[in-house]
């Protein structure tokens, strides 16, 4: 999966810059090169000084000349960059387990909601989904359609609802069922950036008060596409309600993957899951050595 969803990355930016290192000599010509593919490929200027400083100092202590012996060391830079600690678990989590999924309208959030709730429903979880985004009737009719799909049902409200009523019930439905996880769906956009991230704080503060452990994930979901724009999304929202990981959604239709380096370099968020196609099969758990492997070779 990996390889097919960084297909246009590599043929684009990444497969050029490894050939760098086949020349003859790796000299400054080679690094300024580097530097301009990867610039190019949305890993951000600091992120794209830092990993060149840090390889060439390990060039310089190993005392390494042959090209290959270089690559493989950019390699391993860009897999450290990656190895982000995810979260520690909870242990002794009293049902439901709460997760709040957060990112822009336009994001693939719904899509990527249902991929999640289908990989927990493979893996024998019970689970609900909450349409809190009561902003906008057409967020709650694709819901209840993706429910539908996976065959889960959905606790939603009419449109214009309060979203932290929304919350509630979808909390208690679940205690009182038995279901293992709530995952809940949000506003991706109001007027305002400010009034949005007020409204996320007030759905976080709602679960928080049904269970003071809660919400137990916050997912963000990032559209792969919007490249450096992403970086920005991701640190309000990371700012506003505190994400525990990401969901990278349509890397495939990106030719610039750089952009999940400067997400773990500069915002230390761990990506969890990606998403690639429409399927709900389209998912995979984020592996940092098979991602650099795909992204390289």
């Amino acid at each position: 999966m990996f390889k097919r969803a960084l297909q246009r990355s590599h043929d684009s930016w990444f497969g050029k810059a490894m050939r760098l290192f086949e020349r003859n000599a790796i000299d400054e010509a080679v690094w300024t090169e580097l530097e301009e593919l990867l610039i190019s490929a949305d890993v951000g200027v600091n992120t794209t000084e830092k990993l060149i400083a840090t390889v060439k100092q390990q060039i310089a202590e190993a005392k390494l000349t042959d090209g290959e012996q270089v690559r493989d060391a950019l390699k391993r830079e860009m897999v450290n960059i990656l190895n982000l600690p995810a979260k520690p678990a909870m242990n002794n989590v009293t049902p439901p387990e709460v997760w709040l999924i957060v990112g822009v309208n336009g994001s693939g959030k719904t899509t990527s909601i249902a991929k999640l709730a289908c990989n927990l429903k493979r893996n024998g979880k019970s689970l609900l989904l909450a349409a809190a985004d009561t902003f906008r009737a057409a967020a709650i009719d694709q819901l209840k359609m993706q429910g539908e799909r996976v065959g889960v049902d959905v606790v939603a409200h009419q449109p214009g609802a309060d979203p932290g009523a929304v919350v509630f019930d979808a909390i208690q439905a679940a205690r009182s069922r038995g279901v293992g996880y709530v995952i809940i769906d949000t506003a991706g956009r109001l007027h305002t950036k400010f009034n949005l991230m007020e409204e996320l704080k007030k759905v976080r503060r709602v679960a928080a008060k049904l269970d003071v452990t809660a919400p137990h994930e916050v997912i963000l979901v990032l559209d792969a596409t919007t490249g450096q724009n992403g970086l920005m999304q991701a640190k309000y929202f990371a700012e506003a309600v505190g994400v525990t990981g990401i969901f990278l959604a349509k890397l495939d239709g990106t030719a610039k993957g750089g952009i999940v380096l400067a997400i773990c370099d500069e915002l230390r968020i761990p990506i969890r899951y990606i998403g690639i196609g429409e399927s709900l099969e389209d998912m995979a758990l984020f592996n940092a050595e098979e991602f650099v492997e795909a992204l390289c070779s």
